[in-house]
């Protein structure tokens, strides 16, 4: 059966992308009479083995997109190309995996009974034991689906997506429902699967996930691309990082500091915002008795907020 795979995934070019999105236009009815673009233009391409975090608020598009790579929805205009045909014949020949928000599960059957049928429906499959191994699901394969908890279903639809050994992956919300401790084994297990060369696409509301895992990040908001790149990049157009030190200072010592945005006194502890925080690190420890110097650069979450509010203050009043 592997070999059967490797022969499939030999017909297509590894140099090409395993995803291109050409101005692709998608609407929905406003309530209004009008209507309202939750994709508008947008292009992107992700290259074969690239792990990717699409983000943006609610409303962003980010679903609206994720459903068309799928062939679950259709652009009004544009294309899409998923392994070098349409995303539903890359779905039918099982190149495709897909662990979304929701999906029916047969509630009276076991965990095990769920894989083994869906396996049947595959042409080519991986071992049922394998991917069970590999969801973390040998531990419950005797127990009914309906007392699973929402991690365990969980885990359950991403064995499913892996049956065909698919190479995409996409994933909306995968670890919603789950625990702290549910989704760092979740991930851990992606991140095995990733190093396999699997393209992984994933939709998440928790940046932290996405600041961790993904090696590039697409922010979406309205349905439009407002920011694109490796992750350290995206994160870096927050503008500011974050220089933390103890000092008993008064009002007018801080004051005088250069490059401060914005600064916060707990205690003997004083965190500073700026946009310089070479410069600003460096006047502490030369001109002040401040110590215990510290520098965190900005988070993806912050970034994610500060991009998306200046897109809102850039669109016109409705």
């Amino acid at each position: 059966m592997n070999t059967q795979r490797t022969e499939s995934r030999a017909e297509y070019d590894d140099a090409a992308p395993a995803v291109t999105v050409r101005e692709v236009i998608r609407t929905f009815p406003s309530g209004d009479g009008g209507r309202v673009r939750a994709v508008d233009s947008v292009n992107l391409s992700f290259a074969k083995g690239e792990v990717t975090a699409i983000l943006g608020p609610n409303g962003a598009g980010k679903t609206t997109l994720i459903d068309m790579i799928l062939g679950l929805n259709h652009p009004e205009s544009g294309s899409i190309e998923v392994l070098g045909t349409t995303p539903k014949k890359a779905a039918q020949a099982g190149k495709v995996g897909a662990l979304l928000q929701t999906g029916g599960l047969l509630l009276d059957l076991t965990v095990k009974e769920t894989v083994q049928i869906i396996a049947a429906l595959h042409k080519n499959h991986l071992p049922v034991d394998e991917v069970m191994a590999t969801a973390g699901l040998h531990s419950i394969a005797s127990r009914t689906v309906g007392k699973c908890s929402g991690g365990q279903q969980q885990r359950l639809r991403f064995a499913l997506a892996l049956l065909p050994q698919p190479e995409l992956i996409i994933l909306d919300e995968p670890t919603a429902g789950m625990d702290v401790a549910a989704r760092h084994e979740f991930w851990d297990r992606m991140r095995d699967t990733a190093a396999t060369g699997t393209t992984i696409l994933f939709a998440t509301h928790y940046l932290e996930e996405a600041e961790q895992f993904a090696r590039r990040t697409v922010l979406m908001h309205s349905g439009t691309v407002i920011a694109d790149g490796p992750t350290d990049e995206v994160r870096q157009q927050a503008g500011a990082a974050h220089v933390t030190v103890t000092w008993a200072a008064s009002p007018s010592d801080i004051q005088r500091l250069p490059h401060v945005l914005h600064h916060e006194v707990r205690g003997s502890t004083i965190t500073f915002r700026t946009d310089h925080a070479d410069e600003l690190a460096r006047h502490l420890l030369t001109q002040t008795e401040a110590h215990g110097i510290t520098v965190r650069p900005a988070s993806l979450e912050e970034a994610f907020m500060q991009l998306t509010a200046a897109q809102t203050d850039k669109e016109p009043t409705r």
